[in-house]
């Protein structure tokens, strides 16, 4: 199977996008179920912590199972659990028309959504890095920064729970140097954390606001632990030009106050997921241009 895959490049890349569909499957779960899991566990903390005793209903809910398995999927207007063949990403949907098979309730557009864009980044990451130790590492990246994107659009959240695993995994991998050496993943992790830390008490100090969350800051440390101190100057101004670009766009577009709150999380992890494939090739290009090698 091994041979037939390195044998056969759109076979393997065939491979890398029905895994990511699977995979995309399962991020929307995540996206779904952790921010509640988060939230039931901060209650039982709060009323452990306090000594409160909840309603005799919110006990009840809170006595429930409720993780990234248990209820199974479900449909939340009939509550029908969603049988296999149900359950197959993107063809499911279409052949349900994109409806509940048991009471015709619309399903979001966004499930296959992140199943479709999980498979396409997936193959693009094998594309790009090969049958490689680095190919595998860069698909859990990317299925990270997907979680992370979709639950920071909801909630205006990324959770400890996926930006520091990620962060440690970034120099657990560079031990091996797998994307960059170990001191410069070490240092890129310290700076990634405190240039955003900076920048959050700075604009504190001078508008009396936080322009940023703490999950902001920990996304750019985890991105300077996977790739290097190096790219940090690049992903920063990356996903500050694409974010006031969007921001500005959606205003215009909605007529969105401006003054409320934008994730800044997925534009720092769409950053980072381009330094990832093309951030060598995007500073030699810029350093040519500006005459600084050469």
């Amino acid at each position: 199977m091994l041979d037939l895959l390195l044998s056969y490049p759109a076979l393997l890349l065939g491979g890398a996008l029905v895994l990511g569909l699977i995979v995309g499957s399962f991020l929307n779960v995540v996206i779904l179920r952790l921010p509640v899991i988060m939230e039931r566990e901060f209650k039982l903390g709060f009323y452990d912590h306090f000594g409160i005793e909840p309603s005799a209903a919110e006990q009840q809910e809170l006595d429930k199972p409720f993780n990234l398995l248990l209820p199974h999927s479900h449909c939340p207007k009939c509550q029908t659990e969603i049988k296999a063949w149900q359950n197959i990403p993107i063809i499911s949907y279409l052949l349900l028309h994109g409806k509940c098979g048991s009471c015709g309730t619309p399903i979001s557009k966004r499930y296959p959504m992140v199943e479709l864009i999980t498979g396409i980044l997936t193959a693009v990451v094998v594309w790009q890095l090969g049958f490689t130790w680095q190919a595998l590492a860069g698909c859990f990246f990317t299925w990270a920064l997907i979680a992370l994107t979709g639950i920071d659009f909801d909630k205006k959240l990324l959770p400890d729970d996926i930006t520091l695993p990620l962060l440690w995994a970034g120099l657990l991998i560079n031990i091996w140097g797998v994307f960059a050496p170990l001191q410069d993943a070490v240092v890129g992790a310290i700076a990634g954390y405190l240039s955003l830390w900076l920048v959050f008490h700075i604009f504190k100090i001078v508008t009396g606001k936080e322009g940023m969350g703490a999950g902001d800051f920990k996304i750019l440390a985890a991105i300077g632990a996977w790739f290097g101190w190096q790219v940090l100057p690049m992903v920063i101004l990356l996903s500050a030009v694409v974010g006031a670009i969007a921001g500005i766009s959606w205003s215009i577009a909605v007529g969105r106050d401006r003054n409320l709150p934008i994730a800044f999380g997925p534009y720092l992890a769409g950053a980072g997921w381009i330094a990832m494939l093309w951030g060598s090739h995007i500073m030699s290009w810029y350093f040519n241009i500006s005459g600084l090698t050469g």
